[in-house]
């Protein structure tokens, strides 16, 4: 089963807006370039599946509209079941990533829209939390797959 990645984004400080890209540098020591979280080696990228971001939103009910940003994830990635096991590998375009653990959403969700955090709870919903194994450089449109 594979999936597409549809979208990257950064932020230079831990707070700020994110800057959505369409091509990143990925490394082992700094994970994505410019990306404030790089460099806390077990937290590098954070991964959401589009899947989970709109059962969430649905959840909020049927007028609620935001930008996947919202979420503050590195990588959108759409048509893959993100792994929900500590140590799994996936690789998106040319770099390989190891699951550290669940992304577990925090105050700045309700900030952003009352009920998010809760609706982003369940299932690991929040997305994932990994590190860099093999560097490389992804593009949106780059696939998605589960590593053997």
């Amino acid at each position: 089963m594979s999936g597409k990645l549809i979208g990257i984004a950064r932020k230079a400080k831990l707070r700020a807006p994110l800057e959505e890209i369409d091509v990143a540098r990925v490394s082992v020591e700094l994970g994505i370039e410019g990306d404030k979280r790089g460099a806390m080696k077990k937290r590098q990228v954070s991964i959401l599946a589009k899947e989970d971001w709109d059962a969430a939103l649905a959840e909020l009910g049927p007028d609620v509209e935001l930008p996947w940003t919202t979420r503050r994830a590195n990588l959108f990635v759409e048509g893959i079941d993100l792994p929900q096991t500590p140590g799994t590998q996936m690789r998106i375009g040319g770099v390989l990533f190891e699951v550290a653990r669940e992304t577990d959403p925090c105050e700045m969700m309700d900030a952003a829209h009352p009920g998010l955090k809760q609706a982003l709870t369940p299932d690991w919903r929040g997305g994932i939390l990994c590190r860099v194994l093999e560097p490389g450089d992804l593009q949106v449109g780059d696939s998605v797959e589960l590593a053997e």
